[in-house]
């Protein structure tokens, strides 16, 4: 069962990070697409942020909006994504969306992965640091 969520503390996404988004759906012609934010099993931690463009909604999915932007998470996720804020940057050292997490206990040095302290995944190489 589809789930509409108005209520933004789930996961927080700045103006920055939606109009970026926004920007890549009109250059895809995407338009009808939401971002999918998810957690999966790998990474030097243990735990790895994934976001995707899609335009396919599972049973279960919460879907709110945000700036704009339809933002979609599995039910499985949200438990590691909740009270998650999601920038967009464009530094010296790199362009690109940056998550701050409070659930994670630790993370790699690129910030890619991550564990929390109850669920430390299965920790590998994320070959990013």
């Amino acid at each position: 069962m589809l789930h509409d969520q108005t209520q933004t503390s789930l996961i927080e996404l700045s103006s920055a990070a939606a109009n970026a988004v926004l920007d890549l759906l009109e250059k895809k012609g995407l338009k009808d697409h939401a971002l999918r934010i998810y957690v999966t099993g790998g990474g030097c931690s243990g735990l790895q942020y994934g976001m995707a463009l899609e335009s396919k909604i599972n049973d279960g999915d919460l879907i709110f909006n945000q700036h704009g932007v339809r933002v979609v998470v599995d039910e499985k996720s949200i438990e590691y994504l909740r009270g998650v804020s999601i920038d967009f940057v464009d530094e010296l050292m790199g362009t690109g969306f940056k998550i701050h997490n409070p659930n994670a206990f630790a993370s790699c040095g690129c910030g890619s992965s991550f564990r929390t302290e109850g669920d430390s995944g299965n920790p590998g190489s994320c070959g990013l640091c």
